[in-house]
């Protein structure tokens, strides 16, 4: 059987900018796929290049057997694709939009008579069908963008961010929907930067970063991979560099602590790998204290998708993205996103 979809070597350049550099993945028939990373990791790239939407330098894409770059109109009979920005005909009602999607993937008029009232009662769109997409909350746009994307009934949906900026209610929402579509049989590709979202769905995850696959593998694999449990701490609120400097060195002569980093960009927090045992934050609080480092904020965790990447780059994806977006914006976004889940 071949995979749903083959990514191999994958490359595409906008000028002197590499925004994939080399990208290959497999997805299995009817695995929910995460690729994770910062903006600008090269993820939107990767699944336009997919879509048929923008054509590669070099590299293998395949849907179903079928070359993406030989044979993208029958490639794309295969595919759904939504977007991160809904773009919606505001004065179209979301009837009508679907009606429009149908004509363009030229669907028989009977075919498409039975299936738009099925995806409006799916995404219980029923209430605002027949009324101007202009007055849709942000939820039902997402919604009946979700519409339009399976009204053809793809093997493979690939979704581009698809919560952001939704409240959480919807949020799970859209979750539970995707859950129910793997079960049916459909192959589901999702780019994130949300950790979270790809943790709670994902079958497998691919972690991208400046146009490169850096992991590959079941969340639990990647996790495991890297070992022991997580402490984050600050000696202060906002700790001094030379502070910081010197509870790592400190710290990383205790028997039980594996790894130090420096995070930076995190108001100079901590980041410690200790082993798996009961004493480790006591050990580090009572070092700390004895050297007249007591802490500020202080938490031990399992592994996180987070720490995957941390360890494969040496900073967090909160830190990629803060550095990507060229502000400090984002971190107060990811954070209520993240107080929404």
């Amino acid at each position: 059987m071949d995979p749903a979809v083959l990514i191999s070597g994958l490359k595409k350049c906008y000028g002197s900018l590499e925004a994939v550099k080399d990208v290959s993945l497999t997805l299995q028939p009817g695995e929910i796929f995460g690729l994770l990373g910062p903006n600008g990791a090269g993820k939107t790239t990767t699944i336009r290049c997919l879509c048929t939407l923008t054509t590669p330098d070099a590299g293998r894409v395949e849907v179903n057997g079928i070359s993406v770059l030989e044979n993208p109109r029958l490639a794309r009979q295969y595919l759904g694709y939504i977007a991160q920005e809904v773009a919606l005909d505001k004065v179209l009602t979301g009837r009508e939009l679907l009606r429009l999607q149908a004509d363009l993937y030229h669907m028989p008029p009977k075919v498409a008579r039975d299936r738009i009232p099925q995806m409006i009662a799916l995404l219980e769109l029923t209430d605002w069908a027949d009324k101007k997409t202009g007055t849709y909350s942000g939820g039902l746009k997402k919604r009946l963008d979700l519409a339009l994307g399976l009204l053809h009934q793809p093997d493979v949906l690939v979704l581009d961010e698809p919560t952001v900026g939704l409240d959480i209610e919807t949020r799970s929402a859209v979750w539970q929907f995707l859950r129910d579509l793997q079960a049916a049989g459909t192959t589901i590709l999702i780019t994130s930067h949300y950790l979270e979202e790809v943790d709670a769905l994902a079958d497998r995850v691919a972690i991208i970063d400046n146009g490169v696959v850096i992991a590959t593998g079941t969340p639990s694999e990647l996790k495991d991979q890297i070992g022991g449990d997580r402490i984050t701490l600050r000696i202060r609120e906002f700790t001094p560099d030379d502070e910081a400097q010197r509870a790592k060195a400190l710290l990383q002569d205790l028997p039980c602590v594996q790894e130090v980093i420096i995070n930076g960009a995190q108001g100079n927090s901590l980041n410690l790998v200790v082993a798996a045992q009961a004493d480790a934050l006591m050990t580090v609080q009572h070092a700390l204290k004895a050297a007249d480092l007591p802490t500020f904020g202080i938490a031990q965790s399992r592994p996180s998708l987070d720490d995957v990447y941390l360890a494969a780059t040496g900073r967090t994806l909160l830190d990629a993205e803060i550095a990507a977006a060229g502000n400090r914006d984002l971190k107060a976004e990811r954070k209520q996103a993240m107080k929404g889940t």
